[in-house]
This record gives structure tokens, C-alpha cells and sequence, in this order.
């Protein structure tokens, strides 16, 4: 029978050097403390957006959502192509001392930068806060609007006969 005795060879010592730097990873992507009851959550806020462009009304669309923020405290600034949004959202004060039983709302500061397609009005630009959303739209020059291609078949070859 063969011997079940774990033996200790010369990468042993690398293994456990790579579970610790594991570990450490992972507390600290998760905000755990050691010896804490349960992992605090870190959420890592970038709002989420959906862009498009109508074609009907020659627009282009940006939607971000930005819930829970003063539509006072989101600055939009556009230079060149590049659209920036940012802004803060802010903690209430009574809550910063809580002992919470679920955090995974985001606090702080936060910056999203869009490259906008070519063909944008910037200087015509628009942005706009409704129920937690800002909008933001500007005209598209028609040269700048998706076209449909029209593929055209080929004639077919006639085989050479034999």
C-alpha cells in the first residue's frame, strides 16, 4: 500500500503563499473583515446606460441611470466626441453610523464617460432629469445615420460540361 502521509515538497510553500494572497484578494473585493460575522458588500457604482439613435427623428438617444442623485449635483460635460457625466451621491447623516444589516447601496463619487459616434451636434446637445434618469439627446447628421446595404446576387457560373 502506498504511503498517505502528505509529503512536503519544494512547491509546498508556494501553494500556501498563493491561498493567502487568494485570500486577501477576496476580503478585500468583498470588504470582509477577519474574525467578522458576516462579509460587508462593496458595490462598486458605475450607473448604467443604454444608448441609441433614431433614425425617424435623426437622434441620438443616451439614457443613465443615476437614481437618488440631485439632479443639481450631475455635471455633463462634452469635449470633442467625448461625453462626460458626473456627479455625487451623498449618505444621509443619521444613517452613517447605523449597524446595518444589508449595505449595498453606493455612496461617493461617480464618472462615466461615453465616446459619442461621429455625426453628433454636440453643441446642440440636451440633458434632462426625469425619475432617476438622465436623458440626453442631439441631432445626427443624416450622412452619420445607419443605411441598409442592399447584396446583390451574384450571376451563377454554368458548370463546363464533360
Amino acid at each position: 500500500m502506498t504511503n498517505l502521509a502528505r509529503r512536503e515538497g519544494p512547491f509546498e510553500h508556494l501553494f500556501d503563499l498563493r491561498r493567502d494572497f487568494d485570500d486577501k484578494f477576496n476580503r478585500l473585493l468583498t470588504g470582509s473583515i477577519l474574525g467578522s460575522e458576516r462579509p460587508a458588500r462593496l458595490i462598486f457604482a458605475v450607473p448604467p446606460i443604454e444608448a441609441w439613435v433614431d433614425k425617424d427623428n435623426k437622434k441620438y438617444h443616451l439614457s443613465i441611470a443615476v437614481p437618488g442623485i440631485d439632479p443639481k449635483e450631475v455635471a455633463v460635460n462634452v469635449q470633442g466626441n467625448n461625453l462626460t457625466v458626473s456627479g455625487e451621491h451623498k449618505s444621509s447623516e443619521e444613517k452613517k453610523e447605523a449597524n446595518y444589516l444589508e449595505e449595498e447601496f453606493s455612496y461617493g463619487r461617480f464618472e462615466r464617460s461615453i465616446v459619442l459616434p461621429k455625426g453628433i451636434d454636440t453643441s446642440k446637445l440636451t440633458a434632462e432629469y426625469k425619475n432617476g434618469v438622465l436623458e440626453i439627446e442631439a441631432p445626427v447628421a443624416a450622412e452619420a445615420l445607419p443605411k441598409r446595404i442592399e447584396v446583390k446576387a451574384a450571376p451563377v457560373a454554368k458548370a463546363a460540361g464533360a
